[in-house]
């Protein structure tokens, strides 16, 4: 069963609505935190590199349309992951930052571009560039003090990484002194530490002979050899080191990014031979392309090429931005494809009754991740057409059998990027979508907008809550982060109770601490399974195994604690978990904020649906237009829903939604609209405290708005407002108008 709320990650960001864009940037925060612990501190990506890419830019995308959205935990600027425990801290003297990214030939271009618009002044100055190959491995950073290795550490999160120096002193390619002369009395030598190819099959079929570990890739077994407790361990892994920059440094190696990388290698140190000057993006992209020709023959892992500014001097002048240098740039390899073939296709039914087909492929491996599966979205997409009916992948249809070109760059969710027509075996037939739910038989079909008269692309179960993919996935909705957000209660758990018989409807959990034993008993078989698939996968035998009557589950108190925190929640955030179609926190809030307690939210919800005319009958509400009002007229018009609504009623009791306005206030009533970056509130806050004093908050300049607050960088939307006469004010200057 999906989510059609995850669906969102391949909807064009100039599609989304701000309440898509604002779950969109929740998923995407959380994706890439959770890929960043698992790439730096587990040394166990879930993800390949250019998915995470993609995440990023993703990411980037939506904060750039929607500004007033930027999250405070935004991945935005943040480099790695914090340090693993176990090891102790190193603050590094000079943090070790990420790089922005080239995925074109063009974007290289501009990159060239922007340095000689930054430097234009200086006539007669000759810009010039180093490239390198990017080494797929772990960045570390060493330590001398008057020649002598005395400390290394990881990267980390870019400001405090881990003490490994004991491991690091066991690799042959890391000098305990530097050679040769001139060398700063202190400096930060950094590069990356890496296993060759040849190194990790030795170690795969040693590991193999003896029945150890099945390692995966050359990256990861680097990474945790690099974090042994046993230095003898990480020795007998004869890993490598190629030296590429430095960090802090008493004093320039050299004049030059070029000068400096020959200097590391009189001191010792092995230093890639693949590394150029240029002067040029046309010599920079050929030199990209000569070492990517090579790439198979290395013997070690790459996935790029970087590029930086030569001058130390320009590097310096041209300085920093979010965490990244404006002076460097990783131009990326294309993503990998492969080709498999289509055996079967498989609809999953979401929230919202959205019938979603997944195709069921022989595996392959991608990148070094085995695909099984893809999502093919909707009917229109597998006949080869997108959402506005323009063919894509030329107009080929995708069929059972076929074999396709799969691709997993540029999309979270792996793609079908062609269909290999000639391939095609003739009993193929076009897959023709099914019009009931596969899982409560309910008629399924595609709505007709009466506006445009255009069918929606999806088709939609009618069973609503009486089909069980939908009430299982409502339930999961319902404890979600942005709605009730109950701790401990995820997918996994809704899933079991609701398989059990524990959970049907929202009013089920808060009841659930009644069934405590049957409870107990459905966690205790679960934990039994998956132990017994250990054992089976491992073939070794527990032993002092206690029964599942003995198991003692001291999570289950706070699980019913934080149920009963629950019991009492924000208006807002109660209409956003009931659910209703199209109704995000945005509209949520301004439900809430305009109908004040539940009671009238349903009220006015259920003369809505009564009325001959509902658009006529519905307050009229700033934001809320036709859609939504179809929605409630769905919602408040099904009997099944009063019934799950009213037993929900009798066990939580949503809080009135107050907004206490100052009589003095001079904002309140109206819109304002937050720009730039905010130095001294985060975007949520700044929100919080417009909408507290009376004002409306808008992502948008219009002629409707009656305050611009613009920090650093403000942009387009500060063009808006000079344009329209709209008032601009600073960050300050907001503050004082407020009586902050």
């Amino acid at each position: 069963m999906s989510d059609p709320m995850s669906d969102l990650s391949s909807k064009d960001v100039a599609d989304l609505s701000e309440d898509e864009a604002r779950a969109e940037l929740e998923r995407l925060a959380a994706a890439i935190a959770a890929a960043d612990i698992a790439y730096h501190q587990n040394d166990a990506p879930e993800i390949t590199d250019a998915e995470y890419d993609a995440l990023k830019r993703r990411n980037d995308a939506i904060e750039e349309a929607f500004p007033e959205l930027v999250r405070t935990d935004t991945p935005t600027g943040k480099v790695g992951a914090a340090p693993a425990e176990g090891f102790a801290k190193v603050r590094h003297g000079v943090p070790m930052l990420s790089l922005a990214k080239a995925y074109t030939d063009e974007d290289v271009t501009d990159f060239i571009e922007r340095g000689h618009r930054f430097f234009q002044r200086d006539e007669g100055l000759a810009l010039a560039f180093t490239a390198e190959p990017k080494i797929d491995g772990l960045s570390a950073s060493l330590r001398y003090e008057n020649g002598v290795f005395v400390q290394g550490a990881t990267r980390g999160d870019g400001t405090v990484g881990e003490d490994i120096t004991a491991n690091l002193r066991t690799i042959k390619d890391i000098p305990e002194r530097l050679a040769g002369s001139g060398w700063p009395e202190v400096i930060e030598i950094r590069g990356e530490v890496y296993m060759t190819y040849a190194e990790f099959q030795a170690l795969k079929e040693r590991s193999a002979a003896i029945g150890g570990q099945d390692y995966v890739n050359p990256r990861n077994t680097a990474a945790g050899s690099l974090r042994q407790k046993d230095p003898s361990i990480t020795a007998s892994r004869n890993l490598k080191f190629f030296a590429y920059a430095w960090g802090f440094t008493s004093a320039d190696p050299a004049p030059t990014q070029f000068e400096a990388v020959q200097k590391f290698a009189e001191w010792g140190f092995k230093i890639s031979p693949l590394m150029v000057r240029a002067t040029s993006a046309e010599e920079l992209i050929a030199h990209y392309k000569t070492i990517e020709a090579q790439r198979s023959s290395l013997g070690y892992d790459i996935d790029g090429v970087v590029y930086k500014v030569d001058q130390l001097e320009l590097q310096r002048r041209w300085g920093f931005v979010t965490g990244e240098p404006r002076w460097a740039i990783a131009h990326k390899f294309p993503a990998e494809r492969a080709t498999t073939v289509v055996r079967g296709i498989d609809i999953q039914v979401g929230r919202t009754g959205t019938l979603a087909p997944v195709a069921r492929l022989d595996p392959v491996s991608v990148g070094g991740v085995t695909v099984v599966n893809v999502t093919l979205h909707n009917e229109d997409y597998i006949k080869g057409f997108d959402s506005k009916g323009d063919p894509i992948r030329d107009g080929k249809d995708i069929r059972i059998g076929d074999t396709v070109v799969i691709q997993r760059a540029g999309d979270v969710i792996p793609q079908i990027v062609d269909v290999l027509i000639e391939k095609r075996p003739p009993e193929a037939l076009p897959y023709e979508m099914r019009d009931t739910c596969p899982v409560c038989g309910s008629p399924a079909v595609r709505e007709v907008n009466e506006k445009t008269g255009k069918a929606d692309s999806r088709r939609r179960c009618t069973g609503e809550l009486s089909c069980p993919a939908q009430a299982v996935e409502s339930l999961k909705h319902f404890v979600s982060r942005g709605a009730l957000d109950i701790e401990g209660l995820g997918a996994e758990n809704i899933e079991l109770f609701f398989s059990k018989g524990l959970l049907g409807t929202a009013a089920d959990i808060f009841t659930l601490r009644d069934r405590r034993p049957a409870v107990q008993q459905a966690l205790a078989e679960r934990r039994e399974e998956q132990a017994r698939a250990r054992e089976a996968a491992s073939g070794k035998t527990r032993k002092n195994v206690r029964s599942v009557e003995d198991r003692n589950y001291e999570g289950l108190d706070k699980l019913f604690a934080a149920i009963d925190a629950r019991r009492e929640p924000e208006l807002d955030r109660f209409i956003f978990a009931l659910g209703i179609r199209h109704i995000g926190e945005t509209t949520a809030a301004a439900l809430a904020r305009n109908f004040g307690t539940i009671e009238e939210v349903i009220r006015v919800g259920k003369e809505t649906a009564a009325a001959a005319d509902p658009m006529a009958a519905f307050p009229s509400i700033d934001g809320i237009g036709g859609t939504v009002v179809e929605a409630l007229v769905d919602f408040f018009g099904n009997e099944r829903n009063d019934a799950v609504l009213d037993a929900l009623l009798l066990q939580v009791k949503p809080q009135p939604y107050v907004v206490t306005i100052s009589a003095d206030s001079q904002i309140a009533g109206k819109t304002v609209v937050f720009t730039g970056s905010l130095e001294k509130m985060t975007r949520s806050e700044a929100k919080a405290m417009a909408e507290r004093l009376g004002a409306k908050v808008a992502g948008s300049v219009s002629a409707k708005t009656d305050i611009l607050v613009a920090g650093p960088g403000a942009g387009s939307k500060l063009k808006s407002a000079a344009a329209l006469g709209v008032e601009v004010i600073s960050e300050d200057e907001w503050f004082e108008r407020v009586g902050k």
